[in-house]
């Protein structure tokens, strides 16, 4: 196998090719690890999300890392680590053209609400829930891609 380093333009382009990743963040010394749907664009991720977990321990440490994998061919693979901060986008006055930006980014892709609206438990309990509109605002991106 051969690992080469990504440019940040091939980072950044990983980053906007893909829809799903990995969000790690931590509370009091315990990481957590989680699936997540995001867009790309200004050099941050844009999310959206129902209350739970991950978001409380993201308002109570706002450090993050985001991992987007990509399988190519053979063993191949590219990867991207993000590290950054979570920044809430709250449906209040003073963030709406922030909020409003994110769900434009978000709404470019097909079913781009369907993750981060359902929970793993049929059927939903409520059709008006507290939807959480984010962005991970990258500090630092690093990539490598391994080949054969």
């Amino acid at each position: 196998m051969l690992i080469r380093t990504l440019s940040t333009l091939e980072c950044a382009n990983l980053l906007a090719a893909n829809r799903v990743g990995h969000l790690a963040c931590a509370k009091d010394g315990q990481p957590y690890v989680v699936c997540f749907n995001y867009a790309y664009a200004d050099s941050n991720l844009y999310a959206f999300s129902l209350p739970g977990k991950k978001i409380d321990w993201m308002r109570a440490n706002s450090l993050v890392c985001a991992q987007i994998v990509e399988h190519t061919q053979g063993r191949g693979w590219r990867s991207v680590i993000v590290d950054g901060r979570f920044e809430e986008l709250p449906d209040q006055i003073g963030h709406k053209l922030q909020r409003d930006h994110a769900w434009s980014v978000l709404s470019k892709h097909a079913d781009w609400w369907e993750p981060g609206a359902l929970k793993p438990v049929m059927p939903p309990v409520s059709d008006s829930l507290p939807h959480v509109f984010f962005r991970i605002l990258i500090e630092e991106m690093t990539g490598r891609e391994a080949s054969e």
